[in-house]
Order: structure tokens, then C-alpha cells, then sequence
């Protein structure tokens, strides 16, 4: 499933990219999308601040009447967003201050449906790529993605699980450790270290048979019986890479 926004103020045109996204839709059969229609920037950024939408792609007219698509851009820049943007124009006058706002792509109107099928084709495999690299936890009240990067381990602490990153940031998970190794697992960097820990390897910078320390300067007592293997694996990790 990919979402996909449309701003446009102008209905026509708003209309006719919808019709042409369910066209890709039912051409491309392993592709899912969740299309959602915006008439002004201000709706859209209401959404954005209030509950967190963040669309794999953006489609945005750039002369909207009441705000300007470029400074609608950078505010969702500000807000931290990631979508992947392609501003939809009558006039390439802005491309400087596009790529400023890291715009993939401008779309001339009228938009052509072979262009536009090109560009959804790159931008969601784009998407679908970097979702590879990112996992969706039950945090506190809410779903969060986290880059699997930034994960240096996960400890036990009972009903809740906590996940360490690499800025210090700490994550409390309303998941088992079970859970959050199943989806771990299919990343060769981690390992389990006996039934409290979940380890990126590709952050341990010592190891000994009493502890491992990361290079976030932290450190992990070993539980008993857990040295060789996580030793073992840690060559065979290394091994491998090169």
C-alpha cells in the first residue's frame, strides 16, 4: 500500500490526476495505492500537523491561489516530513527554489498519462526500496517508523521493550521481544544475545565473555552461556560482509 496526496485548487485538475493514478492502479496489479484529495495547502498541512500524514508522494500545484506550492513544500519540510514531492505547473520558472524543498520531479500541465505512469513507477520503487530499511512499532499510543540504521539494541523490561538508537533517543515497545526479533531478523546485523537482547553487530566495537560495548558507549553484561555464539556470529557477520 503507498499513499499518494493530491493539492490542487483547481477541481478539473484534481480530478483528472486522481482518474489517472486508479488507471495506474489497475494497470499495475501488484500496486496498491490510497489516494486522498486536497483542495487547498492549508488542508493539507492542517492533516500533516494534526495527525502525523506523511504520503509516500506528493503531487502539488505550484500556483495555488491561496498559498504558494514551493512555501507549502517547505513548511512540510519543517515538519519533518520525508514525501516524495513532484510539483505539478503551467511554468518551470521555479526550479531553483523546487530542488531547495528536494522536489523529485516537475509534471507540465496538461500532465501526460505515459509521463506520469513513468515518474510513479521510479518514485514508488524509490518508496518501496526504502521501506526495506524501516520498521513500523507500537510505541506509546501510537505507530512509529524507525530507520533500521539507527538501531544499536533492544533490552527486556517486562511488558515493555526497550529499543536504543544511535542519538541516544530511548523508545519504550508495546511488543514482545519475540515480535520485534521476527521483524529484525531478516536484517543480517542483528542478532539475539540470549532472551533480553536484540543486537546490531554493525555497533559493537568490543567484545569479551563478560560484556560488549557499542560504540555509543554503552555497554551489555552478557547473560550466562551467551559469549560463543554472539561470537561466533559476529565473525561469520564480518566474514560475510567482506
Amino acid at each position: 500500500m503507498y499513499t499518494v496526496a493530491i493539492c490542487d485548487d483547481e477541481a478539473v485538475h484534481l480530478e483528472k490526476i486522481k482518474d489517472m493514478l486508479e488507471t495506474y492502479q489497475e494497470q499495475r496489479t501488484d500496486c496498491e495505492l490510497e489516494i486522498e484529495c486536497f483542495i487547498s495547502a492549508e488542508a493539507l498541512l492542517l492533516r500533516v500537523r494534526e495527525e502525523g500524514y506523511e504520503p509516500d508522494l506528493l503531487l502539488m500545484d505550484i500556483y495555488l491561489r491561496k498559498e504558494f506550492g514551493i512555501e507549502a513544500a517547505r513548511e512540510l519540510r519543517s515538519m519533518g516530513s520525508k514525501s516524495q514531492i513532484v510539483f505539478i505547473t503551467s511554468s518551470l520558472d521555479h526550479a531553483l527554489e523546487a530542488y531547495r524543498v528536494q522536489a523529485v520531479q516537475y509534471l507540465v500541465k496538461p500532465v501526460d498519462e505515459e509521463e506520469l505512469f513513468q515518474l510513479l513507477d521510479r518514485v514508488l520503487e524509490e518508496s518501496r526500496r526504502e521501506r526495506m530499511r524501516y520498521l513500523v512499532l507500537r510505541t506509546e499510543g501510537r505507530l512509529s517508523r524507525v530507520a533500521v540504521d539507527r538501531i544499536v539494541f533492544c533490552e527486556a523490561q517486562g511488558k515493555k521493550q526497550k529499543m536504543h538508537l544511535t542519538d541516544g533517543e530511548e523508545v519504550l515497545l508495546n511488543m514482545t521481544m519475540t515480535e520485534i526479533f521476527g521483524m529484525l531478523s531478516e536484517y543480517p546485523e542483528f542478532v539475539k544475545v540470549g532472551a533480553s537482547y536484540i543486537v546490531n553487530m554493525e555497533y559493537i566495537v568490543n567484545l569479551n565473555s563478560r560484556k560488549l560495548v557499542m560504540d555509543t558507549e554503552m555497554s551489555i553484561h552478557l547473560p550466562r552461556g551467551s559469549y560463543q555464539p554472539l561470537r561466533e556470529h559476529y565473525f561469520k557477520y564480518y566474514c560475510e560482509k567482506r
